[in-house]
């Protein structure tokens, strides 16, 4: 009795993870990520509240997306944090903003998937 008992427990325990699953939340589209990009430009280059404000809200979502790593989201955080109206846009207020916007491409895309070589024959 207690075996079967065990049984039934230890499936339970090895499904559990599976029933608990997230939904599958897809990558965020290149598409997505260069609009941030062009938001952080026009925040740079305009120094206005609403294309600020554009980038933060773009942006925001992508920090509680599941499959997104960390340097993602640093990134991300960091250009929240810059994209905001200075008194004075200066040189060094756009450069900031504009060299957070550029990594967004390489830290937020989706990683390629590296096809295995084939394996030489052997004779």
């Amino acid at each position: 009795m207690t075996s079967k008992l065990t049984r039934v427990l230890l499936l339970l325990a090895i499904a559990s993870p599976a029933i608990a699953a997230e939904p599958f939340e897809p990558w965020p589209s290149k598409d997505q990520l260069r609009s941030i990009e062009q938001a952080a430009y026009a925040c740079s280059r305009d120094n206005s509240t609403e294309a600020c404000a554009k980038v933060r809200e773009l942006a925001d979502p992508l920090m509680d997306h599941s499959r997104l790593p960390g340097l993602c989201k640093d990134v991300l955080w960091s250009l929240m944090d810059e994209a905001k109206v200075a008194n004075t846009n200066d040189f060094r207020r756009k450069d900031t903003i504009t060299t957070t916007a550029r990594r967004i491409p390489r830290v937020c895309a989706e990683p390629a998937i590296k096809k295995e070589k084939p394996k030489a024959r052997q004779a």
